[in-house]
């Protein structure tokens, strides 16, 4: 903007020349070319990084969100090695990610400088401030967007399930055993309405738990019924 003569919103700025923008933004693929949304990414991203110069600008968000977890920390990670490090190309970066791993480059390079968007935690919800602050993000807030979303009840009490499973585990090596697990205890659709914050279903819950129904005579499990349809107001 002050290149071209615009407004800056500041008292003062100190802006170095600019002769190339650089962007790799969004997520899409190119069917035409056979092209997946992730080697699309990645052409963009092979562009970018054979064309720098000193004086470039460049804006990357979410580099590797299209693979694996790990393998895109490592494109996301040995991008920013060598943008930083490359002693003729030192290119200005704005580089926008969810790998919270990366956060660690600030250790090693000095260059390096980690921001995050505050945000302010209200019980179970939380409020965007559209704030830049100093210092990485330890944690993302994806559930609580998918709930603001309209994403069904059941999914998100289990997604917050699977979420602490997973956090137990920080090492790599043994992140396969908590996935594993959690294949293992999957609820599936059928138990989702014991996951409902209904006092009501979980009335119904408790009486079944407790029925005996070894013991249960055909018009003892009839009256049973009969009461469970009460609850519900049948």
């Amino acid at each position: 903007m002050a290149q071209i003569g615009s407004f800056i919103p500041a008292r003062s700025a100190r802006i170095g020349l600019i002769d190339k923008i650089f962007t790799r933004v969004g997520a899409s693929d190119n069917i035409s070319m056979g092209e997946s949304t992730f080697m699309v990414e990645m052409n963009e991203a092979a562009s970018i990084l054979n064309n720098l110069s000193s004086r470039s600008l460049v804006l990357l968000d979410e580099i590797g969100r299209g693979t694996s977890t790990y393998d895109g920390i490592s494109i996301a990670w040995a991008m920013v090695e060598y943008i930083h490090e490359d002693p003729t190309a030192r290119a200005k970066t704005l580089f926008a990610t969810h790998y919270h791993e990366l956060n660690e480059l600030e250790n090693s390079f000095s260059r390096v400088k980690n921001y995050n968007v505050s945000i302010k935690e209200l019980e179970d919800k939380i409020l965007f401030l559209h704030k830049l602050e100093r210092g990485g993000s330890e944690h993302s807030f994806g559930i609580h967007v998918a709930r603001m979303a309209g994403m069904p009840k059941s999914v998100i009490q289990r997604a917050n399930i699977i979420l602490k499973e997973l956090e137990k585990s920080r090492d790599k090596r043994s992140l396969t055993e908590p996935v594993s697990e959690l294949a293992g205890k999957r609820e599936g659709m059928q138990l989702s309405i014991f996951q409902l914050d209904d006092p009501v279903l979980q009335q119904i819950r408790d009486e079944l738990i407790n029925i005996d129904v070894n013991n249960l005579t055909p018009l003892e499990a009839l009256n049973k019924l009969n009461e469970i349809k009460k609850f519900l107001g049948k």
